[in-house]
């Protein structure tokens, strides 16, 4: 119980940090121009304490669910003083304040990356191309349960064709009898079909190795069999004993090739993510209800924590660090969705204000001004009712049936 509440806090305090670096995203960038930043806090509700250097407040608030950063002049209808109005934000060309409203996502997405980096050179990233890495060796099991495909039990007679022939977790198959194979089930087609002696050669520390391997003969069920079948057939197919690696273990200088592709994986999932987001919440509701939950459905911060800490109490230490490097992405990308009240809301009117402006000039017009944000308060506002309720839904269901790792 210990680590498990060691592992919550660690998860909540890396959202806060998180957080407070999105805000200083905006901040930092803000400053650089030139802009007036009047506050900079982490936290909502009661001020614990604040010191102020320069012009900027810096503080902490009681409640450690967000922050904010105060620009002086975000839109032309916030209130500034007489000092403050040239410095106010919206008078700034379009694209210093672009830079300004999306610096907060490029924080979360800078941050995520140095999560998967600092992972992929420590303890590898998850194996997602099916790369045929070789994560475990054992016998080649002469048979399987054709309803529940778990193969039997190793016997002392059973050939260990990996192991004898000197294959270890980490080497990466590259050939098979001169066959090149450019993923797992390659290599699972082309072993099957091995009888007796075959050469692999693996990749190890950057050299190719050619092996020797006496290939068994064993009984398994067809690739394209599921489980639970009842007319399941074993057929007679090869095997070595190995196992297909789920993280791929990276240099320090491959590590950063292998992040920059593992990074744009999980941006094409985060995008999927939201686009199924409101199919997904019908299953909010059913876990409130007490149903079974959906393992795919959404979850607040309170969730992650959750699965953060139950990640840290079983020691996977791998989906925590997952678990962190994808809230950033989520967050980064969520925020950009061209919405208001979100930074990307903001985005999409300034870009807006940028193509009108440029229209009339070509029509010999002067330039319109800002936007009128009173028009889009009705918009603004039923869009925080519902993104209240989604948070809502999804805090109460993280509470009385939260999605728990077995």
């Amino acid at each position: 119980m210990l680590v498990w509440l060691l592992g919550l806090v660690l998860f909540a305090l890396g959202i806060c940090v998180s957080v407070a670096l999105h805000e200083a995203g905006h901040m930092l960038t803000a400053k650089a121009f030139g802009m007036k930043v009047r506050r900079y806090f982490v936290g909502f509700g009661p001020k614990i304490f604040s010191f102020r250097r320069g012009e900027t407040e810096y503080g902490l608030k009681a409640i450690p669910a967000g922050g904010f950063c105060d620009i002086a002049g975000m839109t032309a209808l916030d209130e500034v003083t007489p000092e403050e109005a040239p410095r106010a934000m919206w008078r700034y060309p379009a694209w210093k304040r672009i830079v300004v409203l999306s610096a907060g996502s490029i924080t979360h997405f800078i941050l995520g990356f140095i999560i998967l980096y600092l992972m992929a050179v420590s303890m590898g990233l998850p194996n997602y191309e099916n790369r045929a890495v070789v994560g475990s060796t054992s016998c080649a099991a002469p048979t399987m349960d054709p309803k529940t495909f778990k193969q039997a039990d190793c016997g002392p007679s059973d050939p260990s064709p990996a192991i004898a022939a000197g294959i270890r977790e980490g080497d990466e198959i590259v050939s098979v009898d001169g066959k090149r194979v450019a993923n797992w089930p390659e290599v699972l087609t082309v072993v099957r079909g091995l009888r007796g002696e075959s050469t692999f050669v693996v990749l190890r520390d950057g050299q190719e190795l050619s092996m020797k391997v006496a290939v068994a003969t064993v009984q398994r069920v067809p690739v394209d069999a599921q489980p639970g079948k009842d007319d399941t057939k074993l057929t007679e197919v090869g095997a070595i004993g190995i196992g297909k690696a789920g993280f791929v273990d990276f240099t320090a200088l491959s590590a950063v090739g292998g992040t920059v592709s593992f990074t744009g994986e999980m941006f094409v999932k985060t995008w999927e993510g939201l686009m199924r987001f409101p199919e997904k919440i019908p299953a909010v509701v059913r876990a409130i209800g007490g149903a079974e939950n959906d393992p795919e459905r959404p979850v607040s911060v309170v969730g992650a924590s959750v699965i953060g800490a139950d990640a840290a109490e079983q020691g996977i230490w791998e989906i925590f660090i997952l678990m962190l490097a994808a809230l950033n992405f989520f967050v980064g990308v969520f925020n950009l969705l061209p919405l208001l009240p979100l930074d990307g809301g903001h985005i999409a009117i300034t870009l807006y204000e940028r193509a009108r402006d440029l229209i009339r000039k070509l029509r010999g017009l002067t330039p319109a001004g800002p936007v009128d944000y009173t028009k889009l308060t009705g918009i603004t506002m039923v869009l925080v009712i519902v993104g209240g309720a989604i948070v809502l839904l999804t805090v109460t269901a993280d509470i009385v049936n939260p999605i728990r790792l077995q």
